[in-house]
């Protein structure tokens, strides 16, 4: 018709003008967008638009109307036209209806939502648009039916599935809790049957052990009672020893004794003119017989019956001698007495006697004096008696260093301990005996008595005795003596008043027990031969540090002593024996003699005289001696000592003076200005800290 044909020019004409441009889309409030934006962009036909004219409508016009031709072909000519109604950029298969028919209807709803409808359309346009969205909404609705369909399926069948998973995860659980617990019952089974095995095998353990727990007993107490009976006869067999080795020490000691009574008649051997060696020597082999007892006793344990018996008749001999010596020595006296008697008488009228400095050759007094060297030459040995006795002394050392020589080597630790624990219960006391009060001397001197004695003594928090070593009492006795010595050579040395409380302990403890005393000289004659008095001589071949030793000087690392440092130890060793020979322990029995009295101090200052003098030494120990024990010995002798002193000083200081040399004058003057003092008040003074009634009673 033509006014279809006018139409699409009218359409044409709207499309071209500005309102034509427009975009109008029915979905757009659905999307949101924006109109005015749609306004600026060109008008486009429906993505389906090409579909329908290639298919659609060719079928629909194969028959029109002859008026109706051109105005079907000005439309298609229109429709074809680019500017009017544009195809689709391609004719592509995802345009075609079995594209566009997929069963994926929410992909055909997105493309539906995102085609461009056409600006302009025909009625037939606008039919074809509906059959076209008919067709998808009919697809779409087939799509999510069957989706739908599908999504229940596969829900069902995920259901089922999991179900029977659900099931058979239950059977897995109760088939591994059956195997669980046949398991742990067999366990406990097997642990029940473990346990009631183990519970019998220890029933008979059980039964087992208080068998043999019974047996054990009957053992132990067999065994507790033979100790016991061993114990018991060991204590007996210790105490029996230990009153046979005091017995021992008893009759050694009262041996020795009449062994110096048998030297102290040294004297009248060369007045009386008689022959005492054979008394000497029997004297001398009685003492080592006893000596010899005593030393295999100590290394045996204890003395025997035999052995005391064999030690009471040497004792007794030894009494028989001294007293047919004493015989002997009467008769010789008597006959010496008559002799004199008769000269004297011869004599008489052609001169008289004078008083004089020297000496007489016999003095009553003394047990040995100067005999009759006052006007001949001085010796320069010793006396043979003196060396014996010396040599003795040193013997008896030796023979105690090896009575405990075993437990002075020995490597075991407990006896390290011992000796470690006796040597301190033995020195310490004696370190700490000074001018202190007499009660708190006492105090040492019984516990230092005590551990002689072999009774437990405090030491260190620990108790020590000398019975806890066979060889205990020769160890302590050895170092008990040297530790007096070595008190003298040093305490004393520095501290002069200290030589008598010193010297009190050492006589008190002499006395009780004469070993000590008798180590004591050894110790003293060995560092200070001058004490003896013995003036060591050199021999040839004899080292020269040898020869400095034996005269008393330290030797170390080839340096000798300084001369004062030796002065000064040789000053202190004196002094504490002079304080020795004239104390006594006041608590003590005084119906026993001194062990080592004054007797011994005039024999030494009497044998010093008889000797040729040495530079600085001896006018040194004459100051000292007769410093400390001077006083004693002018009360002991009166006249005899008074004597001793003129001859000292008319003739034995100008043979002092003749070899000392100006350098060394001061110890002669020192001597020289003490004894003209006491000659000119005919007094010895009292040493200084000499012990008075007050310290004993503080």
């Amino acid at each position: 018709m033509p006014s279809e044909g006018r139409c699409w020019e009218t359409l044409q004409a709207l499309r071209s003008s500005d309102k034509g441009r427009l975009s109008y889309h029915r979905d757009w409030l659905l999307r949101g967008e924006d109109v005015l934006e749609e306004c600026l962009s060109l008008p486009k036909l429906s993505s389906y638009s090409g579909w329908v004219v290639d298919h659609v409508l060719p079928q629909t016009q194969e028959n029109p109307p002859s008026s109706e031709t051109s105005a079907s072909s000005r439309s298609t000519s229109t429709l074809d036209q680019p500017s009017c109604v544009p195809r689709s950029p391609g004719r592509t298969p995802a345009f075609s209806p079995s594209s566009s028919a997929t069963p994926d209807g929410a992909e055909g709803k997105h493309e539906s939502q995102h085609t461009e409808p056409m600006v302009l359309q025909s009625s037939r346009g606008v039919k074809v648009e509906g059959c076209i969205r008919m067709y998808e909404l009919v697809h779409r609705m087939r799509g999510t039916e069957g989706l739908r369909q599908w999504q229940e399926e596969q829900e069902r069948k995920v259901r089922a599935l999991s179900e029977m998973a659900s099931e058979q995860l239950k059977r897995f659980d109760e088939r591994k809790e059956l195997k669980h617990h046949k398991e742990f019952q067999d366990l406990r089974e097997v642990m029940e049957k473990s346990s009631r095995e183990a519970l019998g095998h220890q029933e008979k353990l059980k039964a087992e052990h208080r068998h043999r727990a019974k047996i054990l007993n009957l053992k132990l107490r067999e065994a507790e009672q033979q100790r016991l009976k061993q114990v018991e006869q060991e204590r007996l067999r210790r105490e029996e020893g230990q009153v046979r080795l005091r017995s021992l020490y008893a009759l050694q000691e009262e041996v020795l004794h009449l062994n110096q009574q048998l030297d102290a008649s040294e004297p009248h051997k060369d007045a009386l003119k008689l022959d005492l060696s054979a008394f000497r020597t029997r004297g001398n082999q009685l003492c080592g017989l006893v000596s010899g007892i005593i030393r295999a006793t100590s290394e045996n344990g204890f003395p025997t019956a035999e052995d005391q018996a064999v030690a009471e008749r040497a004792l007794q001999e030894m009494r028989d001698l001294l007293t047919s010596l004493q015989q002997e020595i009467a008769k010789a006296c008597e006959a010496k007495r008559r002799q004199d008697e008769e000269a004297a008488h011869e004599k008489r009228q052609e001169s008289k006697m004078q008083q004089g400095p020297e000496v007489p050759r016999e003095t009553p007094a003394p047990s040995q004096g100067l005999g009759g060297k006052q006007n001949e030459d001085l010796q320069v040995k010793v006396q043979d008696s003196t060396m014996q006795w010396y040599q003795q002394l040193q013997d008896a050392s030796s023979q105690c260093v090896l009575a405990f020589e075993e437990l002075t080597n020995s490597k075991d630790s407990q006896a390290k301990k011992v000796k470690m624990d006796l040597q301190k219960a033995a020195t310490i006391p004696v370190s700490q005996i000074s001018t202190i009060a007499g009660s708190k001397l006492k105090e040492i001197f019984d516990k230092i008595h005590s551990l002689l004695s072999g009774k437990p003594v405090q030491c260190g928090g620990r108790s020590v005795s000398v019975t806890l070593n066979p060889q205990g009492l020769d160890f302590v006795q050895y170092k008990l003596a040297e530790k007096f010595v070595k008190q003298g050579e040093e305490e004393v040395a520095s501290h002069h008043e200290a030589a008598f409380p010193i010297a009190v302990v050492a006589s008190g403890i002499w006395e009780l027990h004469p070993r000590v005393g008798d180590l004591i000289l050894a110790h003293l004659h060995r560092k200070c031969p001058y004490s003896v008095p013995f003036y060591p001589a050199f021999k040839e071949g004899m080292a020269l540090e040898d020869y400095q030793r034996m005269l008393g000087y330290q030797v170390k690392d080839s340096k000798v002593e300084q001369q004062d440092n030796f002065l000064k130890r040789m000053s202190g060793m004196i002094r504490l024996y002079a304080a020795i020979i004239q104390l006594r322990w006041p608590y003590g029995s005084r119906q026993e003699v001194h062990p080592h009295g004054l007797n011994h101090g005039w024999r030494w200052l009497a044998q010093i005289l008889n000797t040729e003098p040495l530079s600085d030494v001896t006018a040194t120990l004459l100051f000292d001696f007769l410093e400390v024990c001077g006083n004693a010995l002018m009360k002991q002798y009166q006249v005899q000592f008074w004597k001793m002193i003129l001859l000292i000083k008319e003739d034995y200081f100008p043979r002092i003076e003749a070899i000392t040399s100006s350098g060394q004058m001061g110890s002669f003057i020192r001597l020289k200005q003490f004894l003209e003092k006491c000659l000119q008040r005919k007094e010895v003074p009292v040493p200084k800290g000499f012990l008075t009634s007050s310290f004993w009673r503080s």
